[in-house]
């Protein structure tokens, strides 16, 4: 993939419908991808979502986890929107990963799905407090692994994960990484993060960003430092 701009995708986290789809416009020039996570998701609904997918090329980011059967009828339902990208948390089990996989392939859209792994927002130190042995690298890698298993086409992981995802699996195998930063910006409730220039270094495929570029004065301009910022590694 040369072009970087097309690895950004912009969180639209954000309460209000017209402001996100105010920001969308305003940054679609660039070329970019944009992500609506929970947030979104409750203030407009569906029909938001697929208002942007018409226009965007759109993540829908609800981190499905449920029972087999529930999960795999919310992936119908997300993907009749038009949606280009959805995910699903890994330690929802094989049987659910392969109930998910199964139910977009007789759809005549198929959108890319992605395993969550380990949250950005957690550490080696919450492990244990979960009930989970090893580092979050370790477990990172073993979902990785169960989810290429299952026939998805990659994972949600931190930065600092994206070499031994793509050592372990594939290089094919996509990497859509939340936790960037740049220079000194606050991590907010991030732990797991890097500068945009070290993600594309290491083989990551899609950056998603959120409040450094929702949150900025300018975001068109915040944005386009992101993409200069990849353009460093190329």
């Amino acid at each position: 993939m040369n072009n970087n701009a097309g690895r950004l995708i912009v969180a639209l986290d954000l309460a209000d419908p017209l402001r996100a789809k105010s920001l969308a416009e305003e940054l679609s020039p660039l070329g970019i991808g944009f992500k609506v996570g929970l947030e979104l998701y409750m203030a407009g609904g569906p029909a938001l979502v697929a208002e942007l997918a018409s226009c965007y090329r759109l993540f829908l980011d609800l981190k499905f986890h449920d029972i087999p059967n529930t999960a795999a009828a919310a992936v119908r339902e997300a993907a009749s929107l038009g949606i280009w990208m959805l995910n699903l948390h890994a330690s929802g089990g094989k049987a659910m990963l392969l109930a998910a996989r199964e139910a977009v392939e007789s759809l005549r859209h198929k959108p890319l799905l992605i395993a969550v792994t380990m949250l950005t927002s957690i550490g080696d130190h919450d492990l244990a407090e979960i009930g989970l042995s090893g580092s979050t690298t370790e477990n990172v890698i073993l979902m990785a692994r169960l989810a290429a298993q299952c026939g998805f086409d990659g994972v949600v992981c931190s930065p600092l994960e994206v070499a031994a995802v793509k050592a372990a699996v594939s290089e094919s195998f996509i990497t859509v990484t939340p936790g960037i930063r740049t220079g000194g910006a606050e991590k907010f409730d991030q732990q797991r993060v890097a500068a945009p220039a070290d993600v594309i270094a290491s083989g990551g495929d899609y950056l998603v960003v959120g409040r450094p570029i929702t949150g900025a004065a300018d975001p068109f301009l915040a944005a386009g430092r992101i993409i200069a910022d990849m353009e460093v590694a190329r």
